[in-house]
């Protein structure tokens, strides 16, 4: 074959190729089908994102602090629709309701939305709140939720009372009641805070000896 011919034969197949190149793809091709699934199955993903992102879930906030060991009631709880996404599974939803015979199994501050776990029954608690009664003014910050170290004197000889000791170390406040008397003054508080029953046999033994108390508030004790 002639050179001349050679390249003849060349050209005819480059522009034979170049033709089925730009040729209009028909339905039938499997690239024009497996880009369109593609393109659904991208619009179908962005759908369901926005869709999620923007639905509400009514969930319950507390109207105000609900103490430690607190029952529960409806009337305690505001509905409130929130965006929680994957989050839901850790709220008590409103749909859901509350358990039998339920009891605040740790502080619920007001307007805090209600995590399942704050939402329990009394068998379940593991600190029980115990009032003591202190004479002399609470440190300032002291409220429910803090943490306070409580340290007992024991009454000795007479009027005599024994040497300090560390009671209880970082234990909780779960409420505050301050009495006051008829002339408006400070006469006392009650200071509940949560004991776990390790501790309770030597705290209940310092009250019932009318041992004296003092709570001292620590800011860095353990959550």
């Amino acid at each position: 074959m002639s050179a001349v011919s050679t390249s003849s034969v060349r050209s005819s197949s480059s522009r034979t190729g170049d033709a089925e190149r730009l040729k209009k793809p028909s339905w039938r091709d499997p690239r024009l089908l497996v880009g369109l699934l593609l393109v659904l199955a991208s619009t179908a993903g962005i759908v369901a994102l926005i869709g999620s992102v923007d639905r509400t879930t009514e969930v319950l906030a507390a109207k105000s602090d609900i103490a430690v060991g607190s029952p529960l009631v409806p009337d305690d709880f505001d509905v409130v629709p929130v965006r929680l996404g994957d989050l839901e599974e850790w709220y008590v939803l409103a749909a859901d309701g509350l358990p039998e015979r339920p009891i605040a199994t740790r502080l619920i501050k007001k307007g805090e939305l209600v995590p399942t776990g704050t939402v329990g029954t009394a068998d379940e608690l593991d600190r029980k709140p115990v009032g003591l009664s202190v004479a002399d003014p609470l440190p300032t910050g002291t409220a429910a939720g803090a943490r306070v170290d409580v340290w007992v004197s024991l009454r000795g000889q007479g009027t005599a009372f024994d040497k300090p000791v560390l009671l209880l170390e970082a234990a909780e406040v779960s409420e505050i009641t301050v009495n006051e008397s008829a002339l408006g003054a400070n006469s006392s508080t009650l200071v509940h805070v949560l004991v776990d029953d390790r501790a309770m046999p030597d705290l209940l033994n310092a009250l019932s000896n009318e041992a004296a108390i003092a709570v001292v508030l620590n800011p860095g004790g353990d959550p």
